[in-house]
């Protein structure tokens, strides 16, 4: 893949072989972060575990401290209470049947988050084919099956991201934008880190974290250094 001058100029700003402190990595990425718009900081890390068991998946959510930097689109598909709840907490929009329809038959997507109640999930559960794919199936784990969807909408638009393994064992999440700088970047990126590091998996041997880069929406990644996130026995 060719790649621009200031991509080609940034990577000479990154040393390859070397592992940095997330400090020094996130002003890297920072200086490096040149676009004309305000880019996207992203963390991936790469899991000693095989995400095709599935005694061995990780996944998760967690409230980022500063949030994404990103006004989130949230729906909700829910019925009773529930609906003036999701509304009062700020969700795009709210609806039952009419919402499901919408999804599956004319391929309704541009959201970012969709929250349902476990009542609602005989009807979320068709919606599988079109949401899957994208990420955008709810799922207990992630708190977006839950009773208290105004909790949940409210949580979604501070900041709180869902975290899996793909197929190549490797999670990639949003940690920021480069306009937060290091430090704001620092306190997501070790949020984000503790609640993996949290989620191993009993059934993951040997070494758990293998890598982990962290690069703005243009830039070159930056390797981190994971040795602080690790500190506890058997990680």
């Amino acid at each position: 893949m060719k790649h621009g001058k200031k991509y080609t100029d940034a990577a000479k700003t990154v040393d390859r072989a070397k592992l940095y402190e997330s400090d020094e990595a996130l002003e890297l990425v920072c200086k490096n972060a040149k676009a004309k718009f305000d880019e996207t900081v992203e963390l991936h890390v790469r899991l000693g575990v095989d995400s095709r068991h599935a005694d061995q998946q990780v996944r998760g959510a967690v409230v980022l401290p500063h949030g994404t930097g990103k006004d989130v689109r949230v729906v909700v598909i829910a019925k009773g209470d529930a609906v003036k709840a999701a509304e009062e907490a700020g969700a795009m929009l709210v609806g039952e049947q009419d919402l499901v329809d919408r999804i599956q038959k004319e391929g309704f997507v541009d959201f970012d988050v969709l929250i349902t109640t476990p009542d609602m999930m005989g009807l979320v559960g068709r919606l599988g084919k079109v949401l899957g794919p994208r990420g955008l199936m709810p799922n207990p784990k992630a708190g977006t099956v839950t009773p208290d969807v105004g909790k949940a909408v409210a949580e979604a638009k501070a900041g709180k991201i869902e975290y899996r393994l793909d197929k190549s064992n490797i999670i990639h999440v949003p940690i920021g934008k480069a306009s937060f700088g290091s430090e704001k970047l620092g306190d997501n990126l070790a949020t984000v880190m503790d609640a993996i590091v949290k989620a191993k998996p009993a059934a993951a041997k040997g070494q758990y974290i293998k890598s982990a880069t962290v690069a703005s929406t243009m830039g070159p990644g930056v390797r981190l250094s994971s040795a602080k996130y690790v500190a506890q026995p058997g990680a």
